[in-house]
């Protein structure tokens, strides 16, 4: 997970618009010493909040994460509960769960937590899971199909 690549994403988008940290605090429901802890590198924000901040932009969440490079328009779908997520996700991957273990290094119990609805992957998670099977952390996370 790299800090200052979110931090200077974050930053452009946020001057790119025209705005002010406190009003995209504002909109987006968070607090304003939160968007200052993003934009200093001190923070990285739950999945929760970085799709709100991505749709807020109206980008994916790798643009704002710095995975990709180019903010294309597209059409998100809402994300799934990672419960849901997690079986379509294997199949969509053609893996199981025990190589979505062994490719990650992620502990099994972590990812039988989730298959129970018990807990939600953090953003590291998901970004280990879309590194380890050459996707996006959209399509991770359920926002987008490929």
């Amino acid at each position: 997970m790299n800090l200052s690549k979110f931090a200077e994403s974050l930053t452009e988008l946020i001057e790119e618009s025209k705005l002010t940290p406190s009003t995209l605090a504002d909109t987006i429901g968070c607090g304003r010493g939160t968007i200052s802890r993003y934009l200093s590198g001190q923070k990285m924000p739950r999945i929760e909040m970085l799709v709100r901040i991505a749709d807020f932009f109206a980008c994916s969440v790798d643009y704002v994460l710095g995975r990709e490079t180019e903010k294309y328009p597209r059409v998100f779908i809402p994300c799934p509960s990672f419960q849901a997520r997690l079986p379509i996700l294997c199949k969509e991957l053609g893996i199981t769960k025990y190589k979505l273990q062994k490719a990650t290094g992620i502990a099994e119990s972590a990812i039988y937590n989730w298959q129970r609805g018990e807990g939600t992957p953090n953003l590291e998670n998901i970004i280990k899971i879309a590194n380890a099977f050459d996707c996006s952390v959209d399509f991770v996370i359920g926002r987008s199909k490929v």
